[in-house]
């Protein structure tokens, strides 16, 4: 019955131990020790059989010499080992000096050992299904027929957890394996789908913009980019001239809301000597200039109606006059068109032609604003910060944990080009090189971000920035409250009271810093 115990309380620890790390060669070691400690085993190997070669080598050994483990050198089918490698069943060997060929053919293998008693050679196989791994064996003081068969048989229980550990790292190794050759060939496609190396941002409608511009791109079809201000239509229209066969040509880009009444007609068409008053002489239009290459025509739903018709007729026969002139002039110009008016609602107004809207509306993209993409905010605000760190000449190395609060909580009704005179105006501000809250404008400085509801703009002001200073803290002393207070140069009862007050989640700072 102790016998049955102590087996089970060996098998329990070898269990243990073969699931504690991940590396097998970890883990043989304590194993080879444990069995040493129960059986009194001593010289245990564990070998690994190389097909290619036909040699058992070994691949972890407890009571060997580096020399002895490099001098060993056995062939399948030669001696014990081999004899168990190639045929897969145990050998026992009750006397190795009687019987010492048997264990080694050449006569080379260690001799002698730490008992005055004979002693005797185990040897068992390291199976994986009906396939022979290596083997696993050791010496030790001989005894009774039958504890020798004992020991076998717990060495023979010991080598399938051994085979066993080593198929389930194996399996995981190819798993492994698997998700790298998985995720190197996503990066792979990743790297051959097309992005614009103008525009920021990988989240799922900026992919589906950059898509766009890949379909249209190499066309000469006329598109019509829309979206809010601030969005940053201008640089959608550059990536797709840039994608396109005209990308050596000019691009021409044209505020059609900057462009007074009067004179929108000339800027676009150009005019004749004597056309008008102050026309002393001939000039080109954006269509002529733009010859060969792209016109962007911005806020497109500003135009005046007697302008929209002869856009229409460019568009339809890449024919033009210029103002006050009878020459009918011949313009090869790809057109792209951007608006963040609703050209729906101006036609129903009858500010806007029907059709030109079909004209220009053959391929339309709709570019996302920042609120729909918050994914993409800490990337530009990290591409703005080091912009216009660089143009200022201020070292401005990040954004602290309450200032990017602030600007993901915040709606951004100006978009891009909000963040980006955000960003600016924290970056001069700036004097520890981090943009802390206290820096963004008071439009950011709300209650959400605060956790307060301050009365005045002054208030808020100081509540915001006391709030970032202790959050800063606590970040820096890992949530210890005693070490911020010091810093603080507050007493810990003030700390805390403060920190109820903004409801601050100390806990947060000490998972991060034990993670």
């Amino acid at each position: 019955m102790c016998r049955v115990v102590e087996e089970l309380r060996v098998l329990l620890n070898v269990s243990r131990t073969l699931q504690h790390s991940p590396d097998l060669r970890e883990i043989v070691r304590p194993v080879l020790k444990q069995m040493a400690e129960s059986l009194g085993l001593y010289r245990g190997t564990v070998r690994i059989l190389n097909r290619d070669t036909g040699e058992i080598v070994i691949d972890e050994a407890f009571g060997l010499t580096t020399e002895e483990m490099a001098a060993d050198r056995i062939q399948i089918g030669e001696g014990a080992i081999g004899q168990v490698a190639k045929t897969a069943k145990p050998v026992v060997i009750a006397d190795v000096e009687a019987g010492r060929q048997a264990v080694y053919p050449d006569c080379s293998g260690p001799s002698g050992g730490p008992h005055r008693d004979a002693t005797a050679f185990l040897c068992v196989p390291i199976l994986i299904g009906e396939e022979v791994l290596g083997t696993l064996s050791g010496f030790r003081r001989t005894g009774p027929p039958e504890a020798l068969q004992a020991d076998v048989r717990l060495l023979i229980v010991t080598a399938q957890l051994i085979a066993q550990a080593a198929r389930l790292r194996q399996t995981n190794h190819e798993h492994m394996d698997a998700l790298r050759r998985e995720n190197e060939r996503l990066q792979e496609q990743l790297r051959k789908h097309f992005k614009p190396d103008n525009m920021i941002g990988n989240s799922r409608s900026m992919q589906i913009v950059y898509h766009s511009i890949e379909q249209v791109g190499s066309s000469n079809t006329t598109v019509l980019i829309r979206g809010e201000s601030g969005v940053g239509k201008e640089l959608v229209a550059h990536a797709i001239h840039m994608k396109s066969a005209r990308c050596l040509k000019p691009l021409v880009k044209v505020n059609c809301a900057a462009l007074p009444e009067s004179i929108v007609e000339s800027e676009l068409f150009g005019h004749e000597r004597g056309a008008f008053t102050g026309a002393i002489a001939m000039r080109k239009g954006r269509f002529e200039l733009a010859h060969g290459g792209t016109i962007f025509l911005d806020e497109i739903g500003e135009l005046p109606l007697s302008v929209q018709a002869k856009l229409l007729r460019v568009l339809q026969e890449r024919e033009f006059e210029r103002v006050g002139g009878t020459a009918t002039l011949r313009s090869d110009v790809r057109i792209i068109a951007a608006t963040n008016r609703s050209l729906e609602d101006y036609m129903q107004a009858e500010k806007f032609r029907l059709d030109l809207y079909y004209r220009l509306n053959v391929f339309p993209i709709y570019v996302p604003p920042l609120r729909e993409r918050k994914a993409d905010l800490l990337q530009l605000a990290d591409f703005f910060v080091e912009k216009y760190s660089l143009a200022n000449n201020k070292p401005v190395t990040r954004i602290s944990t309450p200032a990017i609060d602030m600007l993901m909580s915040y709606h951004w009704p100006g978009n891009v080009r909000e963040l980006e005179n955000c960003i600016e105006r924290a970056v001069l501000l700036s004097a520890d090189g981090v943009i802390h809250g206290y820096h963004l404008p008071t439009s950011l400085q709300t209650a959400e971000a605060t956790a307060t509801e301050p009365k005045s703009k002054l208030e808020a002001a100081l509540t915001a920035f006391e709030r970032e200073m202790i959050i800063e803290e606590l970040k820096v002393t890992h949530g210890n409250m005693a070490k911020a207070a010091r810093q603080l140069g507050l007493t810990e009862r003030i700390l805390g009271l403060r920190v109820k007050k903004f409801c601050i989640d100390t806990r947060q700072f000490k998972e991060s810093a034990s993670s």
